[in-house]
């Protein structure tokens, strides 16, 4: 009876143990900006001087659920590049191309979380309208606002609206983090991984590397103490995790990295 007891419970901490890293994590291209200016997020910086920035999604397998993170600029911007007041936008490939290649359709996907909600982050979210959107209701509140123009999906859908971090999964695997300063509501997520570790995604706390190292805030951004505050939350978890940092629009980053259909585990 000793034994049996001795080796549930060992079974039991090895699944508790398992129980606290996702499975998989996919890196796939959701878009580019060739910018015009790089001192639209780095005032009085490098002004006039133009930016590539690339936007960047992230599926991750958890069991036998999935979460998205950010959508990126909408699909048909692979088909019909756009101008914007920031730059020119274009996609490789589709967002939709890219899950059929992992065998995965968008009703599979239980989660979509969004760092916030401007239209590179936001673009595809209406092709999981069975997906359960995770997004901060202080972004909702300030992006659906009256007077404002609507963000590109539905409000009437799925939805969670969180009131601070959440443990996506109950396991400490994936969580989002509130860290508002770009926008009232934005959101980072921080993943753990069983060979990879713990890895840190920005979304758009900061624009890339330089403007993280000088904890720059850009003059688009809603609240600059806020940002400020964010960007100290975010170095404390790097330091206190060892975490991998993952700059979303920062090129050097983007070409580094491994992309779909390749993963981290």
């Amino acid at each position: 009876m000793r034994s049996f007891l001795a080796v549930t419970i060992f079974l039991s901490s090895v699944a508790a143990a398992a129980a606290q890293t996702a499975d998989r994590l996919y890196v796939m291209d959701c878009g580019h900006n060739s910018a015009k200016d790089q001192a639209l997020w780095s005032p009085g910086v490098n002004v006039g001087k133009p930016i590539e920035m690339p936007d960047m999604c992230v599926l991750i397998k958890h069991r036998e659920q999935w979460l998205l993170w950010d959508t990126g600029y909408p699909d048909t911007v692979a088909d019909q590049p756009i101008d914007t007041p920031v730059g020119h936008a274009t996609r490789a490939k589709k967002l939709i191309t890219q899950l059929g290649e992992l065998n995965v359709k968008p009703a599979d996907i239980a989660y979509v979380a969004v760092s916030h909600t401007h239209g590179d982050h936001v673009g595809n979210v209406d092709l999981f309208p069975a997906s359960t959107l995770l997004i901060q209701k202080a972004e909702v509140d300030w992006a659906f606002a009256e007077g404002k123009p609507a963000p590109l999906f539905k409000k009437d859908r799925p939805i969670k609206l969180l009131t601070g971090d959440l443990d996506v999964f109950g396991d400490g695997s994936a969580t989002l983090l509130s860290t508002p300063g770009h926008t009232p509501g934005h959101q980072s997520l921080l993943v753990h991984l069983v060979k990879t570790g713990w890895v840190l995604l920005t979304g758009d706390a900061a624009h890339f590397r330089e403007n993280w190292d000088n904890d720059r805030v850009p003059s688009i951004n809603t609240s600059a103490e806020q940002t400020h505050a964010s960007h100290a939350l975010l170095a404390k978890i790097i330091a206190d995790k060892k975490a991998t940092l993952w700059i979303n629009h920062d090129l050097p980053t983007f070409d580094s990295l491994k992309h779909s259909p390749e993963f981290y585990d």
